[in-house]
């Protein structure tokens, strides 16, 4: 028996193992090694089909492809948001030679602006997967025919070959 303890202390560590024995075994055997331990902050969804992998009937896909695309245009907006913010305080900063240093991150967000346009731009606020597809397939036939959008329009000799 320790010295130093007295009969109180003694019951109260006795009843102390006796109910969280149980719980601290269940816990460090059976819930901790079949716990699936995550290095990410916000719930992951699986991939899912796109629209044009879907059958014009198949309900449950087409609502779950307008689902990922909205998913997927949250996070690009954040990340132009962000590409924005890293931007506008780049150019306080670093006033009043941002134009050769804040260059690099001026380019990035013009990049990811352009790109957010060429995939959301002109959906409006009911844009859905299916008209997004639709919008890319004018835009590749329009590029096939005439060239790359704001390069002007091709020749007839270009045309021809």
């Amino acid at each position: 028996m320790p010295e130093g303890r007295s009969p109180i202390e003694r019951f109260a560590n006795a009843v102390q193992s006796v109910i969280y024995g149980p719980v601290t075994w269940f816990r460090e055997t059976i819930v901790e090694p079949n716990q699936q331990k995550y290095p990410w902050y916000h719930k992951q969804f699986r991939r899912v089909p796109t629209i044009d992998e879907c059958y014009t009937d198949d309900v449950v896909c087409r609502f779950e492809a307008d689902q990922q695309f909205r998913r997927d245009r949250m996070v690009e907006n954040e990340i132009v948001s962000i590409l924005r913010q890293r931007f506008e305080d780049c150019v306080f900063y670093e006033a009043p030679d941002e134009l050769e240093r804040c260059k690099s991150i001026k380019e990035q967000y013009d990049k990811a602006a352009e790109n957010w346009f060429i995939k959301y731009g002109d959906l409006g606020a009911y844009g859905n997967a299916k008209i997004a597809y639709m919008k890319q397939k004018h835009r590749m036939i329009w590029e096939r025919r005439n060239g790359p959008v704001g390069s002007g329009m091709k020749t007839e000799d270009e045309l021809n070959h």
